[in-house]
């Protein structure tokens, strides 16, 4: 079978919105900026170096300093640091959230696609660096989202009690955790690896944000990833006027809930609140709510006027957290960033946010969809061939795959379409006779036409059945080797950890897919390990 790709609109697994959004569909132009082709990086690259400041240029390369102090770090990474300083050099940013052990496969193809992106424009516009920027999500307190991987079908959790951004939470306990995570892995030369990584990133780094820093670094340091904590006072400096319209104005939540009013026909993925900020600090985020002429923190006996709130942010303005709306504004405030690469859940909510940008003068990015993967091995690849699946096959609903083959392998003609035609062609002749002779007969006739359409689906049902049952064996290595490829019938990429293939593959597993992953193409790649 051809071991390539398959677009993501037949995958199955991408929303309408975001069908649309890769169809260039006219209905959604307004909500982006530029689609992403290398073409349109041109002026995109001209719009944001007229709108970045300098300072915020020196703020970031003195903060990606601090946070990298102690690290040892590539030549080009050192480098990447240093080009931030220049006028000429733009970021390509993607974010994720701080999971253990980096949760999901997908962790790595938003890197990749990040990484290999700068790498296609430094070659089509040598005239500028591109720096690709992990951007943690350190300030999340969703610990329940993060606190887990899935490691051959199993589940690996970290018990622990948390609030507060997770990028502060102590690594406190994760030892007893990897005890039982290194007996799973085994003693080859791939699985030391993995638990080397494992105890340098996580029992040796006091926090979640300095851990996750750690692997990051060490398994895409060398190709000059640059991994950002936007926790930090200087950064929250530069965002103060933001932040300050946000309280006094509110102009996320006018702007945001106008653009939703045009995409009633999808599932809106976020619903702006009133004020689109959280206090903060080390064991605490809450919402700030305005209410009655006052700024409260939800769930606190936290209150604060007009005028103390806004002392606050002038002399801490690390307390204040931006949620998911106000999120990308400050991504794209302290980063001369050209493009966000993101999930379709993630693109979707960014399409809610233009309008939003245009009204506070920010330059809206491209919006790219990462590169979605599916890894399959050669065995697995050959048994696909030997059951004459394609990648459509296999991408489709289980309970459709299986219905659809047993037709295909059936020894008869399992479809009674041809049947139910004829039959109605019958009856509408039978209709016409009733016209002339006597109309009454009418609904005699439509409810005979009823019942034995029904009993041929019926039938059609009861032989799809019996055939079922004769094709058993066959079957049976059709869904397990559809659960093999997707797991719990739902996107590999979304199920498993990164370990159970570097297990087996070791480094070749990042050096293919860097390879083989191109950005832009947008499709849906199956990688043969």
């Amino acid at each position: 079978m051809p071991n390539d790709c398959i677009s993501y609109q037949n995958s199955g697994y991408f929303s309408p919105l975001m069908n649309d959004y890769l169809n260039q569909n006219s209905k959604l132009q307004s909500l982006y900026n530029r689609f992403p082709s290398l073409e349109n990086f041109e002026k995109q690259i001209i719009e944001k170096q007229n709108n970045f400041r300098h300072d915020n240029r020196n703020t970031l390369v003195a903060v990606l300093q601090k946070q990298y102090s102690g690290l040892e770090i590539s030549h080009l990474t050192q480098q990447n640091i240093e080009s931030l300083k220049v006028e000429n050099t733009f970021t390509i940013t993607t974010g994720h959230q701080l999971n253990l052990f980096s949760g999901p496969l997908y962790f790595l193809y938003k890197i990749i696609s990040t990484i290999n992106l700068t790498n296609e424009l430094k070659v089509k516009y040598p005239a500028y660096n591109f720096v690709p920027i992990y951007w943690m999500a350190t300030e999340d307190h969703d610990f329940e989202e993060i606190n887990y991987f899935n490691f051959k079908g199993k589940k690996f959790r970290w018990n622990k009690d948390s609030s507060g951004p997770v990028g502060r939470l102590s690594t406190e306990g994760l030892a007893d955790f990897f005890e039982i995570f290194e007996q799973e892995l085994g003693s080859s030369t791939n699985a030391e690896k993995l638990k080397t990584l494992f105890k340098e990133a996580y029992l040796n780094h006091n926090n979640l944000a300095d851990a996750t820093r750690y692997l990051a670094n060490q398994l895409f340091g060398n190709q000059g990833l640059m991994i950002i904590d936007a926790d930090d006072t200087g950064l929250k400096h530069q965002f103060i006027p933001y932040i300050k319209e946000e309280l006094l104005q509110q102009t996320a939540h006018k702007n945001v809930i106008a653009t939703t009013e045009k995409l009633t026909e999808y599932n809106i993925q976020v619903n702006p609140r009133e004020i689109n900020l959280f206090y903060i600090e080390d064991n605490l985020r809450e919402r700030i709510i305005y209410q009655d002429g006052k700024y409260l923190v939800n769930n606190t006996k936290l209150e604060f006027s007009q005028q103390e709130i806004l002392n606050l942010l002038e002399s801490n303005p690390e307390k204040f957290s931006p949620n998911v709306i106000m999120r990308p504004l400050y991504q794209e405030v302290i980063l001369p960033n050209l493009c966000y690469i993101g999930g379709g859940g993630e693109i979707a909510y960014w399409l809610e946010l233009k309008s939003f940008f245009d009204a506070v003068k920010v330059s809206f990015p491209i919006l790219l969809v990462r590169n979605s993967v599916l890894l399959a091995t050669e065995k697995q690849i050959k048994k696909a061939d030997r059951l004459n699946l394609s990648w459509n096959d296999l991408f489709s609903k289980q309970n459709d795959l299986i219905n659809e083959k047993t037709k295909v392998l059936s020894e008869f003609d399992i479809d009674l379409t041809l049947l139910k035609t004829q039959l109605q062609k019958q009856f509408s002749i039978l209709n016409e006779i009733t016209t002339k002779t006597d109309p009454s007969f009418a609904g005699a006739v439509k409810a005979q036409e009823i019942k034995q359409l029904k009993g041929l689906d019926k039938l059609e049902k009861r032989l799809l059945k019996a055939e079922k049952i004769k094709l058993k064996d066959t079957l049976s290595r059709i869904t397990d080797l559809q659960n093999e490829l997707f797991p719990n019938q739902g996107l590999q990429e979304r199920q498993a950890n990164f370990s159970e293939f570097y297990l087996e593959a070791g480094d070749h597993l990042i050096s293919k897919l860097t390879e083989k992953l191109q950005p832009l193409e947008q499709r849906f790649d199956i990688i043969e390990l």
